[in-house]
């Protein structure tokens, strides 16, 4: 996680938010760190001089590299998420992407659809997952 957040603050500082989403962005959805190893990484940081972090519209925080954790950051040869990413098989990730859009799509519905919109998707959702175990049982 620590290099993974000095390689990116190395491109211009970012709120914590930010980091999340670049990191499973540039991995592909293979590698989406959640905000509780996250932000203490970034306090961490912070307490050991390599970043620093400045309150923005109210409740953000901006952090950016200091001149110590420009340097740190300067050793880093591959960002964490290239060597999550090398290798990977292209069809996973094309699922992956998709179920990861799904679940934004649902979780999104789950706060802004009416019950009867709600339970319209439960039948959607029930459907495709027994559609998925119908092709897994599909002979080669």
């Amino acid at each position: 996680m620590r290099l993974a957040i000095l390689a990116l603050l190395a491109e211009g500082p970012m709120h914590g938010y930010e980091i999340i989403q670049q990191i499973a962005e540039r991995s592909q959805q293979l590698w989406r760190p959640s905000p509780g190893s996250v932000y203490p990484t970034l306090q961490m940081l912070v307490d050991e001089g390599l970043i620093s972090g400045s309150e923005t519209d109210g409740k953000k925080r901006l952090f950016e590299l200091t001149e110590d954790g420009r340097a740190v950051a300067e050793e880093i040869e591959t960002p964490p998420w290239e060597e999550i990413t090398d290798g990977a098989d292209p069809g996973q990730l094309r699922l992956r992407t998709a179920v990861g859009q799904l679940f934004g799509a649902v979780g999104q519905a789950s706060q802004a659809a009416t019950p009867e919109q709600q339970q319209r998707i439960v039948d959607i959702v029930n459907s495709a997952r027994k559609e998925i175990y119908g092709i897994l049982g599909e002979a080669d």
